[in-house]
């Protein structure tokens, strides 16, 4: 009887917090925060039911973003953000395979973190994982140790856009630029108003694109030639909901509450994610993967805070 009312309890816990993030009395910060502590004290019972859900979630979210913006901003923001992307990417694969060599870190391990670092975490990981012959562990350690770093810049990159008095728009290129996985991206802007999250979002999503160049140089690396190239499909839908909302396809006051819910849902999935993260997927990696990732995660950080404020 003690642990069915113990199980009842965790529920309990688990959807009051998801029902408060869906009526707006949780920040994104603090959704993150919910969700690890949670894991903590009652375990990760709940990972295998909700991996799926917050990807799911977050598809669905981005998309639903798209229903904010127009189509003259996003390729603004897409042309005004190339030379950035480019950059900072071929500068952080770089820096990560001359790395790879100096601290001796298995090859395939450093070239995933290294491409979850230059473009969009999680995504590119999976993408790059089959290229470059990775197993689940390799891989399940890539992920966990980028996402460590991403939680840990959703929490302090509002902050310190604050401290620096940057304005939205430089928030927006910057934590889309220095932050890797898309939900903590968004989530972060979220939190510093309203243009910085269009400016992040579209410029994240401009950024996850890089994907299909750098599988073909992954190729090369690890000399793969049967391997497919994956993109992510909700990029098209994000595309599709901008062009909708561009041209007025659908009332501006639907298109409004489906930006809205879409905010809301997005603090739902990063609360998803702070469940998922453990401590055992945290010592798995060891501690030299943790600081190679730390190197390359600063490095992009701080060419990307110099490059928007110049």
């Amino acid at each position: 009887m003690p642990r069915i009312l113990k199980k009842i309890s965790q529920i309990s816990i688990f959807v009051t917090i998801i029902m408060l993030a869906l009526l707006g009395y949780i920040s994104s910060p603090v959704a993150l925060i919910l969700g690890i502590v949670f894991t903590f004290l009652f375990g990760d019972s709940f990972q295998e039911k909700t991996k799926e859900a917050t990807h799911t979630l977050l598809k669905l979210s981005v998309i639903g973003l798209g229903f904010g913006m127009s189509l003259a901003e996003v390729m603004k923001v897409s042309k005004d953000g190339f030379l950035i992307t480019a950059s900072s990417i071929f500068l952080t694969i770089s820096l990560g395979l001359l790395l790879i060599k100096m601290m001796g870190i298995d090859k395939k391990l450093g070239f995933l973190m290294a491409s979850g670092t230059a473009i969009c975490g999680g995504s590119a990981i999976a993408a790059i994982s089959p290229i470059a012959g990775a197993n689940h562990k390799t891989m399940s350690i890539a992920i966990g140790v980028v996402f460590l770093l991403n939680s840990i810049a959703l929490l302090i990159f509002p902050a310190l856009g604050h401290f620096f008095d940057l304005t939205q728009e430089q928030f927006g290129f910057w934590c889309a630029i220095a932050i890797h996985d898309t939900s903590s991206v968004v989530g972060a802007a979220l939190e510093y108003g309203d243009e910085s999250l269009q400016i992040a979002t579209t410029l994240k999503l401009a950024r996850t694109l890089w994907i299909i160049p750098l599988s073909f140089f992954a190729m090369f690396i690890f000399k793969s030639k049967d391997q497919k190239i994956k993109i992510p499909l909700f990029i098209l839908g994000f595309i599709i909901a901008m062009l909708m909302n561009s041209y007025q396809l659908i009332p501006q006051n639907i298109s409004s509450v489906i930006f809205d819910t879409s905010k809301r849902l997005l603090v739902v999935t990063l609360f998803l994610v702070g469940s998922n993260l453990t401590i055992n997927d945290l010592k798995e990696s060891g501690f030299k993967p943790v600081l190679f990732s730390i190197i390359l995660w600063v490095f992009i950080s701080v060419f990307s805070f110099v490059f928007v404020q110049v």
